[in-house]
């Protein structure tokens, strides 16, 4: 029932609301959550901002890029393919074929849950990291259930993470 549920889901946000700039806009926030690179130059952004808490926001930054690497031990455990739905091929490639977790959603959601611990305002992060995982099956290259279990790894990376 909840394969069925993924599946369904993630057809429908594969067939729904893809305007050219819809598209395109999605496209680009997944090229920025490649590696978790947009995270790191968002943590060396914030240390000049506020040099009280630099080494911090360089941690959580750093965050993003580490967070790939542990996933990628999760995904090679799990060893879930990536979807495939007839006649809508992805919009996007990927440095591998196993899918479950996002690890677009993992780097994000532990970057934004790290740099909230240093500062609270840094909350409104978690509408970019929202935003870049929920590209992810928009483009095709997940089940939304791989980047929901993105997100709860990239929490809890952010939670535990040495600021």
């Amino acid at each position: 029932m909840l394969r069925a549920l993924d599946s369904r889901v993630l057809y429908a946000m594969r067939t729904r609301l893809h305007a050219p700039a819809a598209e395109t806009a999605g496209k680009w926030l997944g090229r920025i959550g490649e590696y978790g690179a947009v995270w790191l130059v968002i943590g060396i952004v914030l240390a000049f901002a506020d040099p009280d808490n630099g080494e911090n926001w360089v941690v959580a930054g750093i965050l993003g890029p580490v967070a790939i690497g542990l996933n990628f031990l999760v995904k090679v455990i799990v060893r879930r393919p990536r979807p495939v739905l007839e006649g809508l091929p992805p919009l996007g490639g990927a440095p591998s074929s196993l899918s479950f977790p996002s690890a677009h959603a993992t780097s994000s959601f532990a970057c934004a849950t790290a740099m909230t611990r240093i500062a609270p305002e840094a909350a409104v992060l978690f509408l970019l990291a929202a935003a870049i995982a929920a590209c992810r099956p928009y483009l095709g290259m997940h089940y939304p259930s791989d980047v929901l279990g993105g997100a709860v790894l990239g929490i809890g990376l952010g939670l535990i993470a040495p600021l």
